[in-house]
């Protein structure tokens, strides 16, 4: 049924949350559906839910690199682990909302997602690496800045971060298509089946 309306939860800092938007871009795209974007504070997701990444199992940990390799062969992405991680997030998620203001916002994350998971660029913590994307979308970076800082976006993350929670979020990338919640990247098959 085309028209739906797919609720994207994200954050620059997960992994899973990079695969994810590369592979629901073209579903949403495929089934005319709306994909509405939704940063998230995936830290404060998880303090939340009193969940630790760096605890669980070496093991599992070591696993879920290879598993990640994987999945960037199989779909033919350029993805890399960082050197530094993980990282802040909170400025780029904030960028990415400010980007609203200039229509910029899905591009903007684009070269969000290839800046840190492609190209190792962890300068994206701060705005001396968040206002170079800005720039090359065609928006000052400097009014990029400013709007990110603004009470305003901080307030709209907030927002979006305690929608999440509200929604049943407790890692991203999480959809949610007509009030299911899909989580991870491996759900693409049954958002294709809601659609």
């Amino acid at each position: 049924m085309a028209g739906k309306k797919i609720d994207f939860y994200w954050e620059i800092g997960s992994t899973n949350s990079y695969f994810a938007w590369h592979l629901i871009k073209p579903i949403a795209i495929c089934h005319g559906a709306e994909l509405v974007l939704h940063p998230v504070n995936l830290g404060f997701v998880f303090r939340h839910h009193n969940y630790v990444l760096m605890e669980e199992p070496a093991i599992k940990i070591a696993n879920r690199l290879r598993d990640l390799q994987r999945w960037a062969a199989r779909y033919k992405l350029p993805f890399r682990v960082p050197d530094v991680f993980p990282i802040k997030t909170s400025r780029a998620l904030r960028a990415s909302l400010a980007m609203r203001q200039w229509d910029q916002e899905a591009p903007f994350i684009d070269a969000l997602m290839a800046a840190y998971w492609e190209h190792n660029d962890a300068s994206i913590v701060d705005y001396a690496g968040l206002r170079p994307l800005a720039v090359a979308l065609g928006v000052d970076g400097a009014a990029m800045e400013r709007a990110a800082e603004s009470d305003d976006v901080r307030n709209m993350l907030i927002d979006s971060t305690n929608q999440a929670l509200e929604n049943g979020v407790f890692g991203v990338p999480s959809f949610v298509i007509d009030g299911e919640l899909y989580w991870g990247k491996d759900r693409m098959e049954f958002i294709e089946d809601a659609l």
